[in-house]
């Protein structure tokens, strides 16, 4: 036998696959030994781990998570012998809510069933849903919130609302009608509380490519939206979908802490959907990890036009090259084909702008803009950076000041386009 680490980490089980994969690092801690980089981390309840060959000595093991916690563990490997290094995120505050808790959207356990007495998040940009004012001593009792929120599932958002003057008023305008029947085509549905073992405090909606899972249900169309209601805030999540059979999630968190997420998306792709939580950071070598065929994904765009978007977004991010590749017209099907797909016009745009191509970028990008919000909250950041490469263009200037008041509202820490529409009581 040869010598080798085998690597997992291990995730709460939740009687349901959690399998994800994510990067990390085996470097030698002897002088002179070699390291191996940017290794593939498998996770789950009960994992399979990856073998890497190495030589016999010391070495430290790290896992870099979505959250940008970075995991360690010391291990010595034995001539001829393989040594098992496990890494543990065994504490999700709830089983089901493991794919959350490797994501970093949510607290230990602890947070969620230890004192009574939890820290309050002091700053403007915390992720908390709900917040009270702290007491002196810095703390709030968790019975003095209002741990209650309405979510109502847009299956099919009218396509005048997903523009960005219509997502500006509705974030102007407080005493409107409800968000919901603003941008609803149809009618919107209000989702029963996931209550299982008391998760009430931070539900977790699931959706498949039908809708809400175990009550799924037309009419589903192009966009598809969740909006979340708390204590006077109102979110607006991007639902991905369809991401071909795979399941998205949405968790609300109304628990107050100083860190995890308002309202987070999630995809539960095993293969990328950590690379998505790694874009979202910028972090787009470790997303490229993951993305391991990244052409692969744009060509097969017709499958799953959001994952090939995905794909582009890492493969622009992280390949400069200036000159015409052959994946190019790829990114031309990608935008034309799919046309309720913002992001796939923002990747064509930057792409030419990037190749010196500034009158077709800037045609690109006016189209990119009148196409709607894009889904990934890095479309709208490129989206901002490509229109303000034309500061002299009246119909750039403009279109970038609506682009950039949208982007104050939303958070730039997810994946997938999350707004915070209504600030009530929340901070």
């Amino acid at each position: 036998m040869s010598t080798g680490l085998a690597v997992r980490l291990f995730l709460s089980s939740a009687g349901e696959p959690n399998d994800a994969v994510i990067v990390g690092d085996i470097r030698s801690a002897d002088p002179g030994g070699a390291s191996r980089l940017n290794i593939l981390i498998p996770c789950g309840s009960s994992p399979r781990p990856a073998s890497y060959p190495v030589t016999p000595g010391r070495y430290v093991v790290s896992a870099a998570l979505p959250s940008g916690l970075v995991l360690t563990e010391n291990a010595v490997a034995v001539e001829g012998q393989e040594t098992p290094v496990d890494f543990a995120m065994t504490d999700s505050p709830y089983e089901t809510h493991s794919w959350q808790y490797l994501m970093g959207n949510i607290e230990p356990d602890r947070v969620y069933h230890g004192p009574a007495e939890v820290p309050l998040a002091e700053s403007v940009a915390s992720r908390s849903m709900v917040a009270s004012a702290a007491a002196p001593d810095g703390v709030a009792s968790a019975a003095a919130v209002d741990l209650t929120a309405l979510a109502t599932w847009i299956g099919d958002a009218a396509p005048a609302s997903c523009s960005f003057a219509s997502m500006l008023a509705l974030g102007q305008n407080r005493t409107g009608p409800p968000v919901a029947r603003v941008i609803a085509r149809g009618e919107p549905r209000v989702l029963p509380v996931p209550d299982v073992r008391g998760e009430a405090v931070s539900p977790l909606y699931r959706f498949g490519p039908d809708g809400p899972v175990g009550a799924p249900g037309g009419p589903v169309g192009e966009r598809q939206f969740l909006v979340v209601e708390a204590a006077g805030s109102v979110r607006l999540a991007t639902l991905p979908l369809p991401w071909g059979t795979t399941e998205a999630e949405v968790l609300v968190n109304l628990r107050q802490s100083p860190t995890g997420s308002a309202v987070a998306v999630a995809v539960r792709d095993p293969a990328v959907g950590a690379g998505l939580a790694y874009m979202a950071q910028g972090a787009l070598d470790m997303a490229a990890r993951l993305f391991t065929d990244v052409e692969a994904m744009l060509y097969s765009k017709f499958q799953n036009p959001l994952a090939a978007a995905a794909g582009a977004y890492v493969l622009i991010g992280t390949d400069h090259s200036v000159g015409e590749t052959y994946w190019d017209p790829w990114l031309d099907r990608l935008a034309d084909s799919f046309p309720r797909i913002g992001d796939g016009a923002i990747l064509r745009a930057v792409r030419l702008l990037r190749r010196g191509s500034p009158d077709r970028a800037r045609d690109g990008l006016i189209e990119a803009f009148d196409r709607g919000i894009p889904f990934y909250t890095l479309g709208l950041a490129w989206l901002v950076e490509g229109l303000s490469a034309f500061p002299d263009d009246p119909e750039c200037v403009r279109r970038l000041d609506e682009a950039r008041r949208l982007s104050w509202l939303a958070d730039m820490r997810e994946p997938f386009l999350i707004l915070d529409l209504r600030q009530g009581s929340a901070r």
